[in-house]
């Protein structure tokens, strides 16, 4: 139901131009573009995937018969606000998470000075005299080290008065004599220099510095840090609510295709896909092919985002279209210059919410997915834009020409992208082995050339990805 559909152009427009120019200027060393030297400001590549710095949402404007694949994205982006913030405690439920504020430290880093080895604290030249030792988490203060003294030190303990220096243990030797027991160093190693393996109080950081700013996403190593640096809870953008809504009678949920149906890909595939860009995935539903049954689930819906899938071309059951202008929708966009993908649709529902229409096609629907959906996520959830990189195809790639392709490729061992065979809109087998997403500009791409590549998240863990 879900073909594709041709819509007519005017003409190349500025942000296809704008992607060529971006294609040009990426040509450098081979494999992903640098992160440090250009921002989304400045870069046309940044510019031309739809990555300029964010504004206040735009209006609905008229949808034009179809738009530009960089402006589609840029449009995305766009359309929603941020959502709420919470500060939630420390722990798995605000992994993939993104925060709402910067992450400063709260004391400085180390708060004292510690041991980094296992040892002895030493004052001053040796040999030394041993005089107890010093354990971490010991709650009584050490007493101060004299010249020519040393104590037993664990690894984080605090370091005595007094101490100069830490003798790691594999370095020393403990000798009995009639006063008492006295430490030396073992050849060939050398007295340990003024402040060897001590972690000197601040050495990471100081009280106030900024650790992490706004926008950063909550992974395992942020937990971390914010645990060690004295948080309890975080404050983080709340995750967008996001109900699938599949279209189609002919779809199957289980067994071979047959009888001229087919299996439901998406329905098993996108909820993972879409917690992977940060999205809280609350239902995931089958309808039937009947425009009063979507009428009825769209008006009840109180998602932030709801995706459909399938009903979104021209067909005689391919009911999205007249279901939005029925609610009172705002088209958004309303088909986009890309292959596969044509029929895609974003639009604002009455009650506030957003609605991206995928086609029925798993490939196409993927492309809908890293056009209009990501940026959608990315900017609900507070989430970073990733750094656009680019790669040289190994081969040439045809074109279409007036609209952007979208094509898996797999990175060789050069990173150069090779592009994968079966990339027809209801194929999945190309995308399954693929690394990322190549774009191809209007007109197609010539082996060498670099182009940009979109990293598809299928295997980010859930608390990131770079689409």
């Amino acid at each position: 139901m879900n073909g594709p559909r041709d819509r007519g152009r005017s003409g190349e427009d500025a942000a296809d131009r704008a992607l060529d120019d971006a294609l040009a200027l990426a040509n450098g060393p081979r494999g992903r573009a640098g992160r440090g030297a250009r921002t989304p400001a400045n870069d046309p590549l940044a510019v031309a995937l739809g990555h300029e710095p964010l504004r206040a949402p735009d209006p609905a404007p008229p949808p034009a018969a179809a738009v530009s694949w960089p402006e589609a994205r840029r449009i995305a982006r766009r359309a929603g606000r941020r959502l709420d913030v919470r500060a939630l405690p420390l722990g798995e439920d605000i992994l993939g998470m993104a925060l709402a504020r910067p992450l400063a430290a709260l004391t400085d880093l180390p708060s004292f000075d510690s041991s980094a080895m296992d040892g002895w604290a030493v004052a001053g030249p040796g040999p030394w005299r041993l005089k107890g030792q010093v354990l971490a988490g010991q709650r009584r203060p050490s007493e101060p080290l004299l010249g020519g003294h040393a104590a037993r030190i664990a690894t984080g303990a605090v370091l005595p008065p007094g101490a100069t220096a830490v003798l790691r243990s594999e370095h020393g030797s403990v000798r009995q004599r009639t006063d008492g027991e006295w430490l030396h160093v073992l050849a060939p190693h050398s007295p340990p220099a003024p402040g060897q393996e001590i972690r000197r109080r601040g050495q990471e950081c100081r009280s106030g510095d900024e650790l992490l700013p706004t926008g950063a996403l909550v992974t395992p190593a942020v937990l971390g840090l914010a645990a060690a640096a004295g948080y309890d809870e975080l404050v983080v953008v709340m995750r967008p609510r996001v109900e699938i809504l599949v279209l189609g009678d002919e779809l199957l949920d289980q067994g071979p295709p047959r009888a001229g149906r087919v299996r439901d890909a998406l329905g098993p595939m996108l909820p993972s896909w879409l917690r992977g860009l940060g999205a809280d995935v609350t239902g995931v539903r089958r309808l039937a092919d009947d425009a009063d049954v979507l009428h009825a689930a769209l008006a009840a819906s109180t998602a932030d985002l709801v995706v459909t899938t399938g009903g979104t071309a021209g067909g005689p059951v391919d009911h999205v279209h007249p279901v939005l202008a029925r609610l009172g929708a705002a088209l958004l966009v309303d088909g986009v210059a890309v292959r596969p993908g044509h029929p895609m649709l974003l639009a604002r529902l009455p009650a506030g919410g957003l609605l991206a229409g995928l086609p029925g096609n798993p490939l196409a629907a993927v492309s809908g997915v890293l056009t209009l959906v990501a940026p959608v996520l990315r900017t609900l959830a507070g989430r970073p834009l990733p750094a656009p990189y680019a790669a040289p195809l190994t081969s040439d790639v045809p074109g279409h020409p007036a609209d952007t392709r979208l094509v898996p490729v797999v990175f060789d061992d050069e990173s150069a992208a090779r592009p994968l065979h079966f990339t027809g809109p209801a194929m999945l087998r190309g995308l399954a082995a693929a690394d990322g997403m190549a774009v191809i500009p209007p007109g197609g791409g010539r082996a060498g050339e670099e182009t940009a590549v979109l990293d598809t998240g299928v295997l980010a863990p859930a608390w990131g990805s770079g689409t």
